[in-house]
């Protein structure tokens, strides 16, 4: 018998697959649809082993699902527009586009490499004006609909990249990537009317049953409702007032100061003539603005020499600072301070000496004074006038009802959620396709001019946007008047293009966006599966740009994905060499004496901690290694098999070497035992021996719960039931020449050839021609269990004397009480445990347990 060869076999079902298009499909009403989607990847030119873990999830539903009969569409695309290809293309010299797309030839193969089941017929990359002149047509019908807009808006800038950064994209203060230390600048933007539908988003969380409750938990936390009171501060001295939103309204009697952002209006006009506000406004542009470090920061400020009226303490005046724990883009970016129940208030209070009252107690006792924290708990309202007594949410209601009353504020809902800005001062994306002109103002581009293509002869040698410098590409006529203008050099940020891609896969070599029949067909993704990094923006974002495509007739769902699949990450040791280098895995090896050392020199290795795969660590896998090695099944088998699929699993050759062995033990058992069971399609016999009844039984059984398990995305537990199941093979006696026991056999050899065939689906389809099939398995439909051999008629029941676990009985199903306590009581250790006692009474539980009590 030859070893089973996976390099040659993989690489022959590849290529039936691919010359039977066997996962091409296309919108049959006819049909149930199913559509599987993972996340697609940015083209950096390899994949890694998650790469291989998430798609390789997808593909077992895929395969599962359109062997149940479904139309399956399982496409593959590129998010390929971004920073890292600008990047490449000043260090090495390349076209953005040239680096891009040879990096996408190479992954392509990798994927192919694994035998994932995907249309490539539907494949797109968005970096293609074939996609990214439709999304230019989405964004001009967005326009039309008022759902984007420009305004001047301050941004986070990189000096050095020359680009506008997201506040998670600011880490001390720095540039993610650059590490130059950003700068605040005012911009003109585009932006996306996300916040408008921040109630919708989140009520809509609630139906979304099929959802990771985390992801779920993190989106409502980032749209941030909140109920609270919009109240008026008069400045005194000056005509404008100050207006905060609090949600802490019954704290107003302990308020102490007012504080306002650095790019608040009243900071901006004052920094003009007071050089010591324009100092800290400077230095507050220099710190990061993401709340992560804004809570880390020191709480600083500077006092403007003015003070504002307390709306209820005649006479009592708050000094107002600026500081730099106050953000624009929340409430109105002023609040007022009461240190006795704030950290950041206390903090601030304690650094300036500002007053400290306390307003709220535990019990309601009377507290003049804290000891080394504010009190944030639940209690009573003290020192308040009208509120004293009152509980905190009676007085916010009360404290509201009074500010309407006297014309300073009212009850309010405010959303942490912001409009979302789009606009990138990068070459390498898609075009905004707009046109500004000095006659007519900002135009939007006319659509039979789309795609306004990227110029291909762009330099990389100066700073900043090689649009805004190139020598032609943005001089172009009015849309309207035709007089001289300039186009819009901002291009789209690159979560556009993931927020709309499952869309145009429906229809990926349309005219138009999306053909709506077909998107009717196939929308929403019913199984969409990628990392819990994406749980906020990417994920916000499509579910706003499917509502935008909705309003302006493109589809008719508001939501993109119907389920969501977050993967855990793949983890590995670190190694170290004596220099305190970073070491591949390839780079190391055991020595003789089980050490671990440098392949190169023999030093001495370093093991370090088990942590997320990365390339600044070296503790990655090469996946095209790891197939040659093993075959692509048997690295689909192992990241199906080692842990839960929302866990992370740790990487290890040993659990490799486990997954390529039990490949090998299914082959070798299906090629030596064939020969004992019947030939393919034989009638099932009348009578069938009780021992192939009991494989029968556990056949169907593990039909039952694979296919559950699939369902619910549980792969290990699938694999588990198989292994099982194997055991049971192994154990059955094939030398039985009756027919019921040959046909059993044959029964059982294509049922597991079947249920292993999503996971290991090259063998799969080796072993169904091995079993004398003519069909392919990729096109077989998914074995049913047969309910009536899936029914115990056995339990074991646990048998306890004097509440002490005393030994199992193996009982009919639903047996009779006597004959469950004559069964127990025969028992040698039962006896044993009773000894002399009296039995007083024998309590048995149907099917679960036998309780004596002496």
């Amino acid at each position: 018998m030859s070893r089973y060869n996976a390099k040659e076999v993989e690489a022959k079902w590849q290529a039936v697959w691919a010359d039977k298009k066997c996962f091409e499909v296309e919108a049959d009403s006819s049909r149930p649809k199913y559509y599987v989607l993972e996340m697609f990847p940015y083209p950096s030119g390899r994949i890694h082993i998650g790469h291989v873990r998430n798609y390789t999830m997808g593909d077992v539903v895929a395969r599962y699902k359109k062997a149940q009969g479904f139309n399956v569409l399982h496409p593959m695309g590129w998010d390929a527009f971004g920073l890292p290809a600008e990047n490449a293309a000043r260090d090495k010299g390349v076209h953005p586009a040239e680096w891009t797309y040879a990096n996408i030839a190479n992954m392509r193969d990798e994927l192919k490499s694994m035998g994932l089941s995907l249309d490539w017929s539907k494949e797109i990359a968005s970096c293609h004006p074939g996609y990214y002149g439709h999304q230019q047509k989405l964004f001009l019908d967005f326009l039309k609909e008022k759902l984007v807009y420009r305004k001047e808006s301050w941004v986070n800038w990189d000096p050095i990249d020359m680009t506008v950064l997201a506040n998670e994209q600011v880490i001390d203060g720095k540039g993610w990537r650059s590490g130059a230390t950003v700068e605040k600048r005012k911009l003109n933007q585009w932006m996306f009317r996300i916040s408008d539908y921040s109630e919708d988003l989140l009520d809509n969380l609630e139906k979304m049953d099929r959802w990771p409750d985390r992801v779920r938990l993190m989106q409502q936390n980032w749209i941030g409702k909140s109920t609270g009171a919009h109240v008026s501060f008069d400045v005194i001295g000056e005509a404008d007032s100050l207006e905060i939103y609090t949600t802490r309204p019954d704290t107003l009697f302990g308020a102490s100061f007012m504080a306002v952002s650095a790019d608040h209006p009243f900071t901006q006009k004052l920094a003009i003539s007071n050089p010591e506000v324009a100092a800290f406004v400077a230095e507050c542009h220099q710190m990061g603005t993401s709340e992560e470090a804004i809570e880390k920061a020191e709480k600083k400020g500077v006092d403007t020499g003015f003070t504002a009226a307390h709306p209820f303490i005649e006479g009592k005046k708050l000094p107002v600072y600026v500081a730099n724990f106050v953000l624009m883009d929340y409430g109105t970016g002023a609040l007022f301070g009461c240190p006795a129940h704030d950290q950041r208030d206390w903090d601030f209070a304690k650094k300036y000496g500002l007053d400290i009252l306390p307003v709220v107690s535990s019990d309601g006792s009377d507290v003049t004074e804290l000891g080394d924290a504010p009190y944030t708990g639940p209690g009573k309202i003290i020192n308040s006038d009208f509120l004293n007594g009152l509980d905190v949410e009676a007085a916010k209601t009360k404290i509201i009802e009074r500010l309407e009353k006297i014309g300073k504020g009212s009850a309010k809902v405010n959303y942490r959620l912001r409009d979302w800005g789009l606009s990138r001062q990068r070459y390498w994306g898609c075009p905004i396709p707009v046109i500004h002109c000095d006659a007519c103002g900002t135009v939007p581009e006319k659509e039979e001019n789309l795609p306004v293509v990227l110029p291909e002869d762009v330099t990389f040698d100066k700073p900043g946007n090689p649009l805004d410098h190139h020598p032609s590409w943005k001089h172009t006529a009015c849309p309207s008047c035709g007089k001289n203008a300039v186009r819009e050099t901002d291009t789209m940020d690159t979560f556009v293009d993931s927020s709309w891609y499952f869309a145009r896969f429906c229809s990926p070599r349309a005219d138009v966006p999306v053909e709506r029949d077909k998107v009717d067909y196939w929308l929403p993704v019913d199984q969409y599966i990628g990392g819990i990094e994406h749980a906020i923006l990417h994920l916000l974002y499509a579910r706003f740009y499917t509502r935008a495509m909705m309003i302006t007739g493109w589809s008719h769902v508001e939501e993109p994905f119907a389920g969501l699949f977050t993967q855990g990450m793949v983890t590995h040791e670190t190694y170290r060499n004596a220099s305190g280098e970073w070491l591949l895995p390839e780079e190391v090896a055991h020595n003789d004496n089980g050490d671990l050392v440098e392949i190169e020199g023999g030093g001495a290795v370093t093991i370090g901690g088990i942590e997320k795969m990365s390339k600044s660590k070296k503790n990655v896998v090469d996946p095209g290694a790891i197939i040659d090695k093993f075959g692509a099944d048997a690295a689909r088998w192992y990241v199906l098999s080692d842990s839960p699929p929302d866990r992370d699993m740790e990487w290890t050759d040993a659990g490799a070497t486990g997954a390529w062995r039990f490949k090998q033990r299914l082959h070798r058992y299906i090629i030596e035992n064939t020969e004992f069971a019947c030939a393919p399609g034989m009638q099932e016999p009348e009578e069938i021996p009780e021992a192939a009844l009991a494989l029968r039984k556990t056949a169907h059984k593990t039909i039952m719960q694979v296919t559950e398990n699939l369902e619910n995305l549980h792969f290990n537990n699938a694999i588990a039931r198989i292994y099982e199941f194997m055991k049971a093979l192994n154990e059955f006696d094939v030398s039985d020449p009756s027919d019921g026991s040959r046909w059993t056999l044959r029964e059982a050899l294509e049922t597991i050839v079947n249920l292993v065939g999503p996971m290991m689906p090259h063998l799969a389809e080796e072993l169904w021609q091995l079993l004398g099939h003519q069909t392919i398995l990729a096109e077989t439909s998914w074995p049913q269990a047969v309910k009536a051999l899936t029914i115990e008629d056995t339990v074991t029941m646990a048998v306890q004397v004097k509440g002490k676990l005393r030994g199992t009985i193996e009982v009919a199903l639903n047996e009779q009480s006597d004959r469950v306590e004559e069964i127990a009581l025969a028992q040698k250790s039962v006896q044993n445990a009773i000894g002399e006692n009296t039995i007083r009474k024998i309590i048995v539980v149907p099917n679960r347990i036998v309780n004596v009590v002496i």
